[in-house]
């Protein structure tokens, strides 16, 4: 290597948490403080900043976060705390999540996104149970199918930030963890029903399977914190 030229090596999983978590303070910006405090209408130009905010910028974080969440599963030791975590944030966050989006300290029609991910998961973890004790493919298989539609179920029923369209997307990425590339064009397919978040995928190709700087509890706090901070935001800007 000439001298001076800096190899690429690819980013790790802590810069692309960091990408989630700044893409996803944008989205929220956007759905809690502009189109919430200050209405929307296709017709102002503030409509063209909320699109950027949300629809295209915003869309990049839920699929990498999908995207980490697969790659923790497989990577921790313990499934149980692993799932214990998601639960327990799940829980912290909801009242800021309501606040934030729904001015509102209770709102059961809509979960907080931890919930989303707990229930994935769940689903993956059904999945890898189903791998270790049954070898009868087409029973296998059957049981992938009850186990996805129970997490599908549980998402709508409860609703769940996304629904089953979250739950689906991380399957999808679960099944193809061994392939990266089919991985990533799976990942691609799974998430056409919002166009722009496929863009994820191209900084996902980018990852280099490293872990990098240790953000996993700054990547829990900052949800709930966030969402606070946003709601208490809307109280001074918009009294």
């Amino acid at each position: 290597m000439k001298a001076g030229v800096r190899k690429i090596n690819g980013i790790s999983g802590s810069t692309l948490k960091i990408i989630a978590l700044i893409s996803m303070l944008i989205d929220h910006i956007a759905a809690s403080l502009i189109m919430i405090q200050l209405g929307i209408h296709y017709s102002e130009p503030l409509y063209q900043t909320f699109v950027v905010m949300r629809h295209f910028i915003g869309r990049l974080a839920f699929p990498i976060y999908c995207f980490l969440l697969v790659e923790g599963f497989q990577k921790t030791g313990n499934r149980s705390k692993y799932a214990g975590r998601l639960f327990l944030f799940a829980l912290i966050s909801e009242v800021p999540f309501d606040l934030a989006f729904n001015r509102c300290a209770v709102y059961p029609e809509h979960q907080n996104v931890f919930f989303t991910l707990l229930a994935g998961v769940l689903v993956i973890w059904g999945m890898e149970e189903m791998e270790r004790r049954i070898s009868v493919l087409w029973l296998r298989w059957s049981g992938y199918v009850v186990i996805v539609a129970a997490g599908a179920f549980l998402a709508e029923a409860f609703a769940f930030d996304y629904g089953a369209k979250g739950i689906l997307p991380i399957v999808v990425l679960y099944l193809f963890r061994q392939n990266k590339v089919g991985q990533i064009a799976a990942g691609f397919v799974a998430f056409l029903w919002e166009y722009t978040a496929s863009a994820a995928f191209v900084l996902v190709a980018l990852y280099n399977g490293k872990r990098g700087m240790k953000l996993k509890y700054v990547f829990y706090a900052f949800y709930p914190v966030h969402l606070l901070i946003l709601y208490l935001l809307s109280l001074v800007l918009f009294k």
